[in-house]
């Protein structure tokens, strides 16, 4: 059974820094997308970033330039460098990871429990 596991939130300062990563476990043998969606309180959950298997990237409009993803494929591992915070950050920010089922004839995605980043003075 596939898991993902999140970890590295907390609490910064704005214009702070935190780094985000998610460890995927399971039997999958490659994991295709993986990604970060957040979601603040009374908000829909939204794409932050995502990256392919062969490491091209996407980006909200609101975090190019701060934010940037990256991926041991070793590892099966996704990360998040997060810089110059701002308030409107803070969410409850939530790991994706999707995978191909028989040889490419079906597609499965997992969610992590997330982790909370709360941008305040």
């Amino acid at each position: 059974q596939v898991q993902l596991l999140e970890s590295g939130g907390g609490l910064v300062q704005p214009g702070g820094s935190l780094r985000l990563s998610c460890a995927a476990s399971g039997s999958v043998f490659v994991f295709n997308n993986m990604g970060w969606y957040r979601q603040a309180p009374g908000k829909k959950r939204d794409l932050v970033a995502v990256i392919t298997s062969g490491g091209r990237s996407n980006y909200a409009d609101s975090v190019k330039g701060r934010f940037t993803i990256s991926r041991d494929n070793a590892k099966n591992t996704v990360y998040m460098q997060m810089d110059r915070l701002k308030p409107e950050d803070t969410a409850v920010y939530y790991c994706n990871a999707d995978w191909y089922n028989d040889y490419g004839a079906s597609i499965s995605m997992a969610w992590g429990q997330g982790t909370q980043v709360t941008v305040s003075s």
